[in-house]
């Protein structure tokens, strides 16, 4: 998978609430880091909507492993200001560096990524959309096509593939994980969005490796809890 990771200079997250979009987009930036330990590498939390769940919560898990965090101005302090400093734009003008952009928000945050989109035009990117099955709205493939649809016309931008994130947190197993993979291929079909990735933490993988199943999707990735609820 590391070609995957590192052949494009920057890959956006984007998804429905509770997609666990910030999670894989701080596993993400994890990966990265392993398949490139010289490059530069960083992970803009662009969540301007939900400040409690966010990809800055694992400011210290990404410091310790050499990745530049880049976050709203009020980012963990549970206040909500739609904020995105300059520093925002050091993945487009410094040729160094690589990166993730996790884009929070469902459509707010769609709405803040396409304000982005003179800059993101003709640049190296990759539009990802994390889905988890077990979340009202993207329950069905139907429900899938429709946010998948909703979330690119609010950003202005074509969705290039989808991540299967199907999860119940500590009681997932790996036929949750394969439901959603059959789900997101379902959507696939209406949407012609390709699954491109399906994520799991690594019990489940080793659960499935055990049981001999087989994910479907190109790309898998073992996730690190790195994110937890601070109410």
């Amino acid at each position: 998978m590391s070609d995957f990771l590192t052949d494009k200079k920057l890959t956006i997250v984007i998804g429905a609430y509770g997609s666990g979009k910030s999670e894989i987009s701080v596993n993400l930036a994890l990966a990265m880091r392993r398949a490139a330990p010289d490059q530069k590498i960083l992970l803009a939390d662009m969540d301007i909507v939900n400040p409690y769940y966010r990809s800055a919560d694992a400011a210290s898990v990404l410091q310790d492993n050499d990745i530049r965090l880049i976050s709203p101005s009020y980012a963990g302090t549970n206040v909500d200001a739609p904020v995105l400093g300059g520093e925002m734009y050091v993945i487009f003008d410094d040729s160094s560096y690589k990166g993730v952009f996790d884009i929070g928000g469902e459509d707010m945050g769609a709405v803040v990524l396409g304000s982005l989109s003179d800059r993101l035009a003709g640049f190296d990117y990759r539009l990802l959309m994390a889905v988890n099955i077990n979340r009202p709205f993207t329950s069905t493939a139907e429900q899938i096509a429709v946010m998948s649809a909703e979330l690119s016309e609010a950003c202005g931008l074509k969705i290039d593939g989808y991540i299967n994130n199907a999860n119940l947190l500590e009681y997932t197993t790996p036929e949750n994980v394969l439901e959603g993979e059959n789900t997101v291929l379902e959507a696939s079909k209406i949407t012609g969005i390709p699954l491109v990735m399906t994520s799991m933490s690594a019990r489940v993988a080793e659960e499935a490796e055990q049981a001999g199943i087989e994910f479907k999707a190109p790309h898998i990735l073992r996730l690190e809890r790195t994110i937890f609820y601070n109410y």
